[in-house]
């Protein structure tokens, strides 16, 4: 009739991620798509462990378009030079592993891939706040909304 607690939760977690990409910076948005590639990784090497065939299948096919949609894609090959033709070609790597662990059912392939994220995701950690510049401070915060609290009236209701 309501909903579950579970389909609850799960809306208020869609709003949490939805909120902080808006307001991530560029630094902090790569960062998200190196979690989320390992968090996929992590769920399809348990739906392995676990018979569940299906689920490995979707989890792999999530880390791979995170990798390739996310990562690969942002990637400025003009102005990256090398350093972003090697990380073209290691992300190309880690698809072409995801694949065969995902054909093979090899653990060891997930574990690998999710090693690489890892080290990539440390390294990009690394890097000194100066070198990452946040949002403008006039750019406009995302405000979340309290029920709760009293409402102003809006403009186009006649008070």
């Amino acid at each position: 009739m309501f909903g579950s607690t579970r389909t609850g939760a799960n809306a208020y977690a869609t709003v949490g991620i939805e909120t902080g990409v808006a307001a991530a910076s560029p630094h902090k948005l790569v960062v998200m798509l190196f979690e989320g590639a390992m968090i996929a990784i992590s769920s399809a090497i348990q739906h392995l462990q676990s018979g569940n065939t299906a689920a490995k299948g979707q989890a792999i096919s999530k880390a791979i378009t995170i990798i390739e949609n996310g990562l690969r894609a942002s990637l400025d090959k003009k102005v990256g030079g090398d350093i972003a033709l090697n990380l073209d070609a290691l992300y190309e790597y880690m698809c072409s592993r995801l694949i065969i662990a995902n054909a093979k059912n090899q653990v060891a392939v997930l574990e690998e891939v999710y090693q690489l994220l890892k080290g990539l995701k440390d390294a990009w950690e690394s890097i000194p706040a100066a070198a990452n510049p946040q949002p403008s401070p006039a750019a406009p915060k995302p405000v979340a909304y309290d029920p709760l609290a009293p409402q102003q009236p809006s403009r186009l209701m006649k008070a």
